[in-house]
């Protein structure tokens, strides 16, 4: 169960790690197509576990690696964006996001089934 000062900072570090990926470091993801998923504090706001959604990246494993080469870069800019508002710029944690791939599958799949209609009686 997170604290309410997990969940704001949660929001608030999900929401200047989308600017960052959104400005600043489209070069080094090859114009990948990342969204922020969720971002999860751990309870003394030390560490940010992130999920990233990759829904264009051909690669997700290669991209992540990428992501965690340049963990430092981000996670300076972070602090310069949050700097004045936290005492900690938590350690950075990147995972793929799979549940919306997972739910494009399932959506495919019931796309194609093929039900026969209820018979009328």
């Amino acid at each position: 169960m997170s604290s309410t000062r997990q969940l704001k900072y949660s929001k608030l570090i999900q929401k200047e790690l989308s600017e960052i990926f959104q400005r600043d470091k489209k070069g080094f993801l090859d114009n990948a197509f990342i969204t922020l998923a969720d971002v999860k504090m751990s309870p003394d706001l030390s560490v940010a576990k992130v999920y990233i959604s990759m829904m264009l990246a051909k690669d997700k494993q290669k991209t992540l690696e990428k992501i965690n080469l340049h963990k430092k870069e981000i996670r300076r800019a972070l602090g310069e964006k949050i700097g004045k508002q936290v005492r900690i710029i938590p350690e950075l944690i990147f995972y793929i996001d799979e549940v919306e791939e997972n739910a494009q599958r399932i959506d495919d799949l019931i796309k194609n089934l093929h039900i026969p209609p209820a018979d009328k009686e």
